[in-house]
């Protein structure tokens, strides 16, 4: 029974990924293979700035649907096609007497959620690289959860990493 727990866990399960290399870090050095215009690293090169992703905090203020998991999984796959990104996989959590938390895991990165529906609250994140467009997710979640209230803040992740090594 242990190893079928562990199963479930993921544990033990080839993925085909690589051990990280913890030899490597981002120096002076090795910069410009990050800051190359033409390199294929998923990294964001916009207005002069570098970048690992956009990461949105999303707060849905006065929505519906936000104790239903299935409405919240569809938003999910929604979002992933309106903003052009991978689905990898989706899992939630239904609390009693409510709530929902969940997370759609992308290729380039995630969408999150943990809900208070009994105030009409969902804290949504969407943090995303490469290609994709984080910030069309804002209107899937205002149609799924049935409000205008929505509040955005968004933080460029890595841009102070790469931005220090650039300039030393």
């Amino acid at each position: 029974m242990k190893d079928a727990n562990l199963f479930q866990l993921g544990i033990g399960l080839e993925t085909g990924a690589q051990e990280e290399d913890t030899t490597r870090s981002l120096t002076a050095a090795n910069i410009d293979a990050v800051v190359e215009a033409d390199r294929e690293d998923h990294f964001i090169r916009r207005d002069g700035k570098i970048f690992a992703g956009t990461h949105l905090i999303i707060e849905v203020m006065k929505g519906t649907g936000l104790d239903c998991e299935t409405r919240i999984q569809q938003a999910f796959r929604d979002c992933v096609d309106v903003c052009g990104a991978t689905l990898l996989h989706i899992h939630t959590h239904k609390f009693s007497p409510q709530g929902v938390s969940g997370v759609a895991v992308l290729a380039e990165s995630h969408i999150s959620v943990h809900t208070w529906p009994e105030i009409g609250y969902g804290a949504f994140d969407v943090f995303m690289c490469g290609d994709a467009e984080p910030w069309k997710a804002v209107d899937v979640l205002k149609a799924a959860f049935d409000t205008d209230q929505v509040e955005v803040r968004e933080l460029l992740r890595g841009e102070e990493l790469i931005a220090k090594e650039v300039a030393a």
